[in-house]
């Protein structure tokens, strides 16, 4: 078992995707197809929005804690880990958030 909780927690939604629906909150989404998940990701995003605005940092944890297992989600549903948003984000390191975006194709 892996020391890192963001394994930790891909791992566990690997193997809830297939679960029963009526027991496992990730076999639910999963079976409502990736659009779905989107869709909640966006309302999680949404909501550390909000509470970033109030600047409760209990709340803010809260909201953003819900944004990266729905993130999880989303990885898994496609194949990724954050293995994969590791790597990019080392190959980012060093470069400016200006420079990169002018890099990206169109």
């Amino acid at each position: 078992m892996t020391d890192d909780v963001f394994d930790r927690v891909i791992a566990r939604i690997t193997l809830n995707r297939h679960a029963d629906p009526a027991t496992s909150y990730v076999a639910r989404l999963t079976a409502k197809g990736r659009a779905k998940i989107a869709q909640k990701l966006g309302e999680e995003a949404v909501e550390t929005v909000i509470a970033a605005m109030g600047k409760d940092r209990g709340e803010i944890v809260g909201e953003a804690t819900d944004l990266m297992f729905h993130l999880a989600v989303l990885l898994v549903d496609a194949g990724l880990s954050f293995d994969d948003i590791r790597a990019e984000l080392e190959r980012r390191e060093g470069v400016s958030g200006i420079a990169e975006k002018a890099s990206r194709k169109v």
